[in-house]
């Protein structure tokens, strides 16, 4: 208990040294340049004293829960024995496989958990009064990050390299932004970086350093890092394959619809007396 209570003191030491910075500009600029009181100062202080807490906690959670589970995960995933179940044959990438099911799952799970893409999804549904469904457009988004880190995990498992994939990915989504309907571009855009928070990244960052660190012949610092940019990628085009998917639907509901109508007028019209 005393040990965890000291890593508590250092990491609170730590987060007040980082978030220090933010307060002394918010004050500085209410004070001196908009020159008014701060409202509610009780208040704040107490807030700020909460998120002080609240930050300390979570960094210490990551440190001792988090980070060790991605790792833990993928040194069992990647575990000779558990490759090969019992066979002495060397494994290639087609025998991780299960790697690449554990981070979809994982990928997908945490991304529609995420707070910020949550409320992201409600302000969009409330500015395009329900023209965005919240749940079409956290689906949407979670798939696209559990394609992308399985597609990445797949990358740090055969060793190629990363930069032709972003190439590639950057190069598809700028021929879907010139197809897709404007109104969902600046929000599939938005929608790679608020993955990137505060429950995507610790999962992401660990798996990918743990499977860098397990398979042979990979580098932790060379092929570990990456998953979070795949996270932030996919998202994209997979919104804009969302609204792309619900726009041609929508006309092709409206183009039967006119076929039924003008159908429908046919078989009613009234033919002249001869």
């Amino acid at each position: 208990m005393s040990e965890w209570l000291v890593e508590f003191f250092h990491v609170s030491v730590g987060t007040v040294r980082d978030v220090l910075p933010i307060a002394s500009i918010i004050v500085v600029f209410q004070l001196f340049v908009l020159r008014r009181k701060i409202p509610r100062l009780k208040q704040l202080i107490i807030g700020f004293a909460y998120v002080l807490a609240g930050l300390a906690l979570f960094l210490l959670g990551l440190e001792q829960a988090l980070f060790p589970i991605g790792r833990i995960m993928a040194q069992q995933l990647t575990d000779p024995a558990f490759i090969s179940h019992g066979g002495t044959g060397v494994p290639d990438w087609t025998s991780y496989y299960w790697v690449y099911i554990f981070a979809f799952a994982i990928g997908f799970s945490t991304t529609v958990a995420e707070p910020a893409l949550i409320a992201v999804a409600i302000k969009a549904n409330e500015v395009s009064a329900d023209a965005i469904d919240v749940w079409g457009l956290r689906v949407a988004v979670a798939l696209g990050v559990a394609v992308g880190i399985s597609l990445g995990t797949w990358r740090i498992v055969v060793g190629a390299p990363l930069h032709y994939f972003f190439i590639t990915g950057y190069v598809l989504v700028i021929i879907q932004t010139a197809m897709a309907p404007r109104m969902i571009i600046a929000l599939a855009y938005d929608s790679g970086g608020v993955t990137t928070s505060t429950v995507t990244v610790p999962l992401v960052a660990a798996l990918g350093l743990g499977l860098a660190e397990t398979v042979p012949g990979r580098s932790p610092l060379i092929d570990g890092f990456g998953l979070i940019a795949f996270a932030s990628l996919f998202p994209i085009m997979s919104v804009m394959a969302y609204a792309q998917l619900s726009a041609f639907r929508a006309q092709h509901a409206a183009r039967r619809d006119a076929a039924r109508q003008a159908a429908g007028g046919k078989e009613t019209g009234v033919t002249k007396p001869e």
